[in-house]
């Protein structure tokens, strides 16, 4: 039995996940591993790793000059041109002030717009992108959409001034809306047409359709005793197209979908000889664009890392597994997606669990140690 498979087949067998699919990719060396009720073609909902995809589209309308990464975003969405921001971060909801200058598209990709969920859950202005903006995050079908959802996050006060701090989550969904609104076409469907046509990710998208449910792995809640409750089944949210294509966490995917959009960015944009992206902005998209300040303050998420465009950047090796120059994220349904573009490598992990919190599970910290040094965690 190989490290991988070992890896795997450990963590499935003592309850830590029901089934899980890794890939590692170190230059033509390819090792895929499946185990528990799934196989290498099981279809994910991988949530937030599909953040570096949203942000791929928006890196393409700049690339064809249809916006520019300083333009203001109210254009577009008029909905946000004139948004409210806290007096202070533990300011009341009420007590709030103009904000200093335009949202820009560069603001979304960094995630410092204003809007997002800081380290500390408890702030006063957080509560209301909870229950307001956030509430259905899994829950494809209740979410608005995106004309209403827009409506509602203009009326939620903005944690920080525009540029201002790096926050979670929210800005890959603006950007998403910011997409059909650029375009005329409605999300999903241009990134049908533009990503996941040409990189042949055949399985890829918002929702799964009838004939392919048999592949679509059950959602998990982590219980105790190493069970699990069935959060979502194949037939429940995403067994019908949303009204809402969530950028920040809407996807499903395999681990083969994943590993052509992986290595889009490490061929530099280029696919079978089609040029998907400008290698200008696929390094973008892969450095660091946070300042020291902002990355350490993120700590609950990053760990200190920096944040490129869609995903994080490791700027300096905090742990065995943290890779100058790695690039990627994780999920909140146990999956991660990481490209190392120094050595070419890969790595991805899908599983069918649902994260605790922020913080990567032992699994993903194990699975990270064997694809970066070939060494299992014991």
């Amino acid at each position: 039995m190989n490290d991988l498979r070992n890896l795997v087949e450990t963590h499935v067998g003592n309850g830590t996940v029901p089934g899980a699919v890794a890939m590692v990719a170190r230059g033509d060396r390819l090792e895929v591993e499946a185990a528990g009720p799934v196989e290498r073609d099981s279809i994910f909902r991988i949530a937030s790793i599909g953040k570096p995809m949203t942000a791929a589209v928006v890196m393409m309308l700049i690339d064809e000059g249809g916006i520019a990464l300083d333009e203001p975003i109210a254009e577009w969405l008029p909905e946000l041109a004139a948004p409210n921001v806290v007096r202070t971060p533990k300011s009341p909801v009420e007590d709030v002030v103009a904000a200093a200058r335009p949202i820009t598209v560069e603001d979304l990709l960094t995630f410092r717009a204003g809007w997002g969920f800081p380290a500390d859950f408890s702030l006063p202005a957080v509560q209301p992108l909870f229950s307001d903006v956030h509430a259905h995050m899994l829950e494809p079908p209740l979410i608005p959409a995106p004309d209403e959802w827009l409506v509602t996050l203009s009326r939620v006060p903005m944690l920080h001034q525009p540029g201002e701090a790096w926050l979670y989550n929210t800005c890959s969904d603006i950007q998403g809306a910011l997409v059909a609104r650029v375009t005329g076409r409605p999300f999903d469907e241009f990134l049908a047409e533009r990503l996941f046509g040409p990189l042949g990710m055949t399985d890829t998208g918002f929702h799964v359709p009838p004939e392919k449910l048999d592949r679509f792995t059950n959602l998990h809640d982590t219980a105790a005793a190493g069970e699990h409750t069935v959060r979502d089944a194949p037939d429940g949210h995403w067994s019908s197209r949303p009204a809402f294509a969530s950028g920040a966490g809407g996807l499903v995917s395999t681990v083969d979908d994943c590993y052509a959009f992986a290595r889009l960015l490490l061929d530099d944009g280029e696919a079978d000889g089609r040029r998907l992206l400008s290698p200008a902005s696929v390094r973008q998209m892969m450095t660091n664009h946070l300042t020291e300040a902002q990355r350490t303050a993120s700590t609950l998420f990053l760990e200190g890392q920096g944040w490129g465009f869609g995903g994080s950047v490791d700027v300096e090796p905090i742990d065995p597994w943290n890779v100058p120059g790695r690039y990627g994220w994780v999920g909140g349904t146990g999956t991660t997606l990481h490209v190392t573009p120094s050595t070419g490598d890969v790595a991805i992990l899908l599983t069918q669990v649902m994260m605790t919190g922020p913080t990567p599970t032992p699994l993903m910290r194990a699975f990270w140690q064997y694809a970066t040094s070939g060494n299992v965690i014991e």
